[in-house]
């Protein structure tokens, strides 16, 4: 898997302060899509297991609390991505304590894969569907688009 960025403190992608992951690859290529750069897969950064190790050591940082992990891109389902999101999801969950989880991607829930309802059994929060630049709503908390859903999949985050 690539990445395009990671911000280790962010208060925009989600509730609180959090990590966040922007990933490679997007097969949706929303037209109006802000994060047009992160739509090819061997764009960005290789994500290392240095890079792994960092994003738990940041979500277990004491100095710097954070709430959890948002993971966007790209699309994070995407399915040359769900190997390393599922690792990276699963150690967050098993040495985390009290960290959500919020994903982004354009796929539907009702839509996805096994492999990718995988990564969604893991998470806390998923906002689902491809950017519709005519629907586009500057008003919208944590979406671009109506048609894009917010799923509060646990009680661990209330939205």
């Amino acid at each position: 898997m690539n990445y395009h960025v990671y911000h280790n403190v962010d208060v925009i992608n989600g509730k609180g302060t959090r990590c966040t992951l922007f990933v490679s690859g997007c097969e949706h290529e929303c037209r109006g899509c802000y994060n047009q750069s992160t739509w090819r897969l061997d764009s960005g950064h290789v994500f290392t297991q240095a890079l792994e190790d960092q994003i738990i050591a940041d979500l277990q940082d004491t100095r710097i609390v954070r709430k959890g992990l948002s993971l966007s891109g790209g699309d994070p389902l995407h399915p040359a991505n769900l190997n390393a999101v599922l690792k990276l999801v699963t150690r967050v969950k098993t040495e985390c304590d009290n960290k959500d989880i919020w994903l982004w991607t354009g796929y539907l829930r009702d839509a996805l894969s096994p492999e990718q309802q995988a990564v969604v059994n893991l998470i806390d929060v998923l906002i689902d569907g491809k950017f519709e630049q005519d629907l586009y709503d500057p008003s919208l908390k944590w979406r671009g688009s109506s048609n894009q859903q917010i799923h509060c999949l646990t009680d661990m985050t209330a939205v």
